[in-house]
């Protein structure tokens, strides 16, 4: 082994396991194009492109030139009621695509929900894909170690989302598992390493659990990015791969807060007071459940289509009551009911929906929408997502965002501007270090030309990394 060659499978990055593209539609973007080829050149890879870049578009051509390619058929995984859209988007395009509930199916793209992988038997088909796949982010979590354990021995993956580490970088190890490139503990391993203190401890009762921080390595943060984008690529707009912006614009969004008035004030104290534990959070929303719910009811008084994202199924019951027009989908429903009422909402056969967050926030392309109401929550994922299934690429007219939250809850708010700031800055870092991550490994480099010593036998220049 040359030591160059060395060097290289030391930097743990992936070569290419894929083919070159066999079909491209006229339909796609340039920098789909791009995306699709490179994805489908690397084999197993991720794109982390922002809601409404038609990720949905870039996986079924994908998928079909996986198909093409082995002659075996791919499974696409998603999120509830994003199935059927996948369907629609490919019959939109010419691309055939069967949903499939049971694991029976006849070839080809075969699209199925998350809840319904395990019909499937992994050994039917070549290729898949794991729509929004921050839906397996969770370390120990049961999805995640499904989805994992159906990839593990196909040839041909690929994962699609616009929030790949909303928290923490830690959380790219699943992505980078479930492709097969490298575990997530051997991730930490190589690149990070633990810092375990006291301002990290969370005290409970007299008992404690160390919460554990994984900080990058003396001189590891730019092998950590070059090592990502071996198999990653992120992109916010088409100029984040060189292309051309004009045709993705997003619309004005509004953001409005409500304070609702409320009468209860703790024993002995004048005044209201922000809720600090946890615990004092959940009591101020459900002492509010009434007052929140009828200004909700006051905002979406209008004939425009309206979203009402709410997290406990007391305010959905509350606000089903206050506003007989509207549809609840709530944990009771089944997973057929919860399909079928997303859908007729996406296709405007319901006016206002009611539903949490980590029911309808996935996946869903809802830009006919423009009007949304949130109770205030620590998830900024869950806003974040539920935001974009209407204010994104294709929506024409703007969009307003209502916060209706009690006096209390202001901490509430407070951590949830302080995440999303966060998140922002961390995609536009993701970003940042992937393009320059790009232009590193694109040179040969490292190498520099070095003249061997008088010494040795051989008197010639030669190519000597460093």
């Amino acid at each position: 082994m040359q030591y160059q060659e060395f060097l290289i499978r030391k930097t743990q990055l992936g070569g290419n396991a894929g083919f070159e593209p066999i079909w491209m539609p006229d339909s796609l973007f340039d920098f789909q194009e791009h995306l699709v080829a490179w994805a489908l050149r690397k084999g197993r890879a991720a794109i982390w492109a922002d809601c409404g870049l038609g990720k949905s578009l870039m996986a079924l051509v994908w998928a079909e030139n996986v198909i093409r390619k082995t002659g075996k058929p791919v499974l696409i995984v998603t999120p509830l009621a994003v199935a059927a859209q996948f369907v629609r988007e490919g019959a939109k395009f010419g691309i055939e695509v069967t949903h499939s509930r049971d694991g029976k199916h006849s070839g080809g793209i075969v699209v199925t929900n998350y809840e319904r992988l395990h019909y499937f038997n992994p050994e039917e088909f070549d290729g898949a894909v794991a729509d929004e796949a921050q839906a397996i982010k969770a370390f120990d979590g049961k999805r995640r170690k499904q989805v994992v354990r159906f990839f593990s021995k196909l040839p041909y993956r690929l994962l699609t989302t616009a929030t790949p580490a909303p928290n923490d970088y830690v959380e790219l190890g699943t992505a980078s598992e479930c492709l097969g490139i490298m575990t997530q503990s051997d991730m930490l391993g190589f690149f990070f390493r633990e810092t375990k203190d006291m301002r990290h401890t969370v005290f409970k009762e007299g008992d404690f659990w160390n919460q554990t921080k994984y900080t990058f390595k003396p001189h590891s943060e730019i092998p950590f990015w070059r090592w990502i984008v071996s198999w990653a690529r992120g992109v916010q707009k088409p100029s984040d791969l060189g292309f051309d912006d004009t045709r993705f614009v997003l619309p004005p969004l509004n953001y409005a807060t409500h304070i609702v008035e409320a009468e209860w004030i703790p024993p002995g104290e004048l005044f209201p007071r922000p809720a600090i534990s946890l615990r004092e959070q959940a009591d101020e929303r459900k002492r509010t459940i009434p007052e929140r719910c009828e200004r909700v009811k006051e905002l979406v008084a209008h004939d425009r289509p309206a979203i009402i994202w709410c997290h406990y199924n007391p305010e959905g019951d509350y606000l089903e009551k206050l506003i007989p027009e509207a549809v609840q989908i709530s944990g009771r429903n089944s997973l057929d009911e919860k399909e079928q009422m997303l859908t007729d909402f996406a296709f405007g056969k319901t006016r206002i929906l009611i539903t949490k967050g980590k029911i309808g926030c996935w996946g869903l392309n809802l830009q006919h929408c423009g009007d949304m109401t949130f109770f205030p929550t620590f998830s900024f994922e869950q806003v974040y997502q539920g935001i974009r299934r209407c204010w994104r690429f294709g929506r024409v007219g703007e969009v307003n965002v209502d916060i209706v939250s009690a006096p209390g809850e202001s901490r509430v708010m407070e951590g949830l501007a302080r995440k999303q700031e966060k998140a922002v800055e961390m995609f536009a870092a993701v970003v940042q270090h992937m393009n320059e991550a790009v232009e590193m490994n694109s040179i040969d480099c490292h190498v520099k030309p070095f003249k061997m010593p008088s010494f040795l036998k051989e008197r010639e220049t030669l190519e000597c990394p460093l």
